[in-house]
């Protein structure tokens, strides 16, 4: 009698064609939240100790692991999440923060490659496209060269793709954009098609089995029911050609958006059906009171550090709601 005695047997069958979709041998189902990014940081620190010691010849005590993130982060509210972020609302008052957290700017090759000169690094984490910070989309080739950086230096590159993953941008995962493989992929969100509470790591075997039975564990971590809903949700994605449909609607919603007042809109971005315009805001309104105005007249919309709107419709979106969508976004701000 136990509370998570074994898998789910439907996992264990469908585990590995899931993780080839990522090029990824082993799959670990997780609770949503923090619990993904709990696996990640337990796994990197493991692999490291397991070569690092061996390639320097040294021991625990003249050694410290660190991890380097990138401004604008977001990966939740933990201690841990917060000790990495640049974001005030997030931090303030929570004090005193993790060590061993190295912070750099996004998009910023150079600086990445002075933050690996430091042996001690273990990981570096990135959001292929940043959400939470605005829709932040990286120049072309910076996901390849940061790859090229991570293998240089024989250290860990996690792909989070908790937001941009599962054919939200165009691809299954945003990394397939410029065909870089991460050494780690983080999936949520989308894993259920949001019916259910589920994330989960993907990795290779000699990253992935540095945690030994009996050393990693979660309550509700891998359950039956969790399990089987990420499954079918895996199977409509493909089945209904989910990225494709996300790549031509989202094109089109940029194209459209880009015809709203320049006055108003001062910049559109994104990448599949995953986008963000940024507003210029007055004394009248911000992206907040754009965004409660458009609720009230039939679209929901996510505001985000004041002027930026960002729009992440279903994944089933047909050509027809783009357009109401656009004309309820241009109506909206015409009225303030």
């Amino acid at each position: 009698m136990a509370c998570n005695p074994g898998r789910c047997p439907d996992w264990e069958s469908n585990r590995r064609p899931f993780g080839s979709q990522a090029g990824t041998q082993s799959t670990e189902p997780h609770q949503p939240g923090p619990k993904p990014w709990f696996f990640k940081t337990q796994t990197l620190r493991r692999y490291f100790w397991g070569t690092v010691l061996f390639k320097f010849a040294c021991s625990f005590d003249v050694i410290t692991v660190s991890f380097s993130f990138l401004a604008g982060n977001f990966w939740g509210r933990t201690m841990s999440a917060i000790s990495s972020s640049t974001d005030p609302t997030s931090y303030d008052g929570f004090g005193p923060f993790m060590p061993g957290f190295e912070i750099i700017p996004y998009n910023d090759l150079p600086a990445l490659e002075r933050a690996l000169q430091d042996p001690n690094v273990a990981g570096f984490m990135v959001e292929p496209i940043q959400g939470e910070a605005g829709v932040i989309v990286p120049d072309p080739g910076y996901l390849m060269g940061v790859r090229e950086l991570c293998t240089q230096h024989q250290v860990l590159f996690i792909a989070d793709e908790i937001q941009t993953g599962l054919a939200r941008t165009g691809r299954w995962l945003a990394v397939d954009h410029e065909n870089v493989r991460p050494d780690l992929v983080l999936l949520g969100k989308a894993l259920s098609g949001g019916l259910y509470p589920v994330s989960a790591v993907l990795c290779d075997d000699d990253v992935m089995l540095t945690i030994k039975p009996g050393e990693h564990g979660s309550t509700y971590g891998g359950n039956p029911l969790g399990c089987r809903v990420a499954i079918a949700a895996l199977e409509v994605l493909e089945e209904e050609n989910l990225a494709e449909n996300a790549e031509r609607m989202g094109a089109l919603l940029r194209n459209e958006l880009m015809k709203l007042p320049s006055d108003i809109v001062t910049a559109v971005r994104g990448k599949g059906l995953l986008n963000a315009i940024v507003i210029r805001a007055t004394k009248d309104y911000d992206a907040w009171k754009v965004c409660l105005r458009l609720r009230d007249n039939g679209l929901l919309a996510k505001p985000t550090h004041g002027d930026i709107i960002r729009l992440a419709p279903p994944l089933v979106i047909k050509e027809d709601e783009i357009q109401e969508s656009v004309e309820i976004i241009n109506k909206t701000i015409l009225s303030f």
